[in-house]
């Protein structure tokens, strides 16, 4: 009898012979949870090296083949560097030992200790003196992932997928090397990682919608952080002058190809820079990045080809807006006439805040090899130093990358009598009696501006995006281990 959980169909006579299986070995004084498995050399290590034959070597890892010929047996397992053939024999281990091995299934967990040799057809094989079973798999694996509702469901059991996949496992060993690459890289130029609150009593850093908690002990409503804006530039009064944050973000709002509710972003200042400073580090991060990967200056993403050869284009907002519509971005008639044609929702949207939404329509799809978008209006840069000669924009810039927004960033206003200002307007703009929660002036942050920040460059890259085009996945999902999802359909 099959039967379907949450999407995965599974044989229930499966898990009872299984199930079977595991009482037996019980039964043959055989615990197979749980126990350490000690001085082990990885399965990667032990090829790279070529062992030689009669070397003595100990590791462990997942079946995923079993291949038996009476008195004797193969086996493949695998562990997170790769995978090594391990050879039994019945006179070798003796009788007793020998007959567990008809407990074993695909998907059990077994540490192995022997000598290495070479079989004819050349194979690095494990000829095993003891095994030790560590963890029974009362579930078979799967055996392929095909069509849309698999996908769905690699999301939902990643676990599954990273066994299954050896792409998958390399995407997220890949992210992982990024993110430490860019911890080297911010801290040989002397940046300082910080951690600042994940819950905070005022939404804050950005114009998005919170997600709402509770503190019961105090009785108070937190947000989780839709930004870590506000408490690193704290940390520049107080004089930590080069700060970085890797931090997780949350955001109410949509889900997407792009959009993930949680994400991850790398968010840094420095004091006595500005945003041509932002543009430079951001350029020799990235392009160091893809060499280190070896991805080279040029390769393909999503069928565009991406150029990294530096100096990178720079363009600023207006001119690339007005030269893809055709249209005057400081005339809101002829904005919102263009956001109509496009399809692009016009309802709650102010002036330049629609402008914003056309561009991410019209203009960034055009954006394939990096482009640094500069000088955005001052109407929805609330945190940014306008610009000395056109004080209607300001100097900020976002990067382009594959067509993705990878990275925004500013000269940081520091001036606190215009900041309040400026959230004065901000609160105007984006008022929404439905959405449930308060939008409110941080005073405290106004507070630390008065005590002093010194002028400053801000940056955040979204790492997510940025895995999404290193690795050439055109789904956030792909490059998130554990994407939120609906809730699944069946059970």
């Amino acid at each position: 009898m099959a039967v379907r959980l949450n999407g995965f169909e599974m044989s229930e006579e499966i898990r009872k012979r299984r199930l079977e299986k595991l009482e037996a070995l019980r039964a043959s004084g055989v615990e197979p949870f749980g126990r350490k498995f000690g001085g082990i050399i990885s399965i990667g290590d032990m090829r790279s090296r070529e062992g030689k034959a009669g070397e003595k070597v100990r590791t462990a890892g997942r079946i995923t083949a079993i291949r038996g010929h009476g008195k004797t047996a193969f086996m493949d397992i695998q562990d997170s560097s790769g995978k090594i053939q391990v050879y039994f024999k019945e006179e070798h281990l003796g009788a007793g030992s020998y007959a567990l091995l008809e407990h074993l299934d695909i998907g059990d967990i077994i540490g192995v200790e022997g000598s290495l040799f070479t079989t004819r057809a050349g194979e690095l094989t494990i000829l095993v003196d003891e095994f030790s079973i560590l963890s029974k798999a009362l579930r078979p694996l799967p055996e392929k992932w095909h069509g849309l509702k698999d996908t769905e469901l690699r999301f939902r059991r990643r676990y599954l997928d990273l066994i299954s996949a050896k792409e998958t496992l390399a995407t997220f060993l890949v992210r992982s090397r990024i993110i430490k690459s860019m911890r080297r890289f911010l801290e040989e130029r002397s940046f300082v990682e910080v951690e600042t609150p994940m819950m905070q009593p005022i939404a804050g850093g950005a114009a998005a919608r919170p997600f709402i908690t509770h503190h019961q002990a105090l009785g108070l409503d937190l947000y989780l952080r839709i930004a870590p804006e506000l408490y690193l530039k704290r940390l520049l009064v107080g004089g930590m002058e080069k700060v970085y944050e890797i931090n997780r973000n949350f955001r109410n709002e949509g889900i997407s190809s792009r959009h993930n509710p949680e994400f991850t972003m790398l968010e840094l200042y420095q004091a006595y820079a500005d945003y041509e400073d932002m543009m430079e580090l951001t350029e020799e991060l990235i392009y160091a990045l893809a060499q280190e990967l070896g991805l080279g200056e040029k390769f393909t993403y999503d069928d565009k080809e991406i150029n990294l050869a530096r100096p990178w284009k720079r363009e600023t907002f207006t001119r690339l807006f007005e030269k893809s519509t055709g249209v005057d971005i400081d005339d809101e008639k002829q904005v919102r006439q263009k956001a109509q044609e496009l399809e692009v929702p016009t309802q709650g949207k102010a002036h330049y805040q629609l402008a914003n939404d056309i561009f991410e329509a019209a203009v960034a799809p055009q954006l394939a090899s990096p482009t640094f978008v500069l000088d955005f209006p001052r109407a929805i840069s609330p945190l940014t130093r306008a610009k000395e000669d056109a004080p209607h924009l300001t100097e900020r810039f976002e990067l382009y990358l594959g067509t993705l927004e990878i990275a925004n960033a500013y000269t940081e206003l520091n001036d606190p009598l215009e900041q309040r200002e400026r959230f004065l307007e901000q609160l105007k703009l984006v008022e929404d009696k439905e959405a449930g929660w308060v939008r409110e002036l941080d005073e405290d942050f106004l507070l630390a501006l008065e005590h002093g920040m010194p002028p400053a460059g801000g940056l955040g890259i979204g790492i997510d995006r940025l895995v999404m085009v290193l690795t050439g996945h055109t789904s956030i999902r792909e490059v998130i281990l554990f994407p939120l999802l609906r809730p699944p359909s069946d059970v």
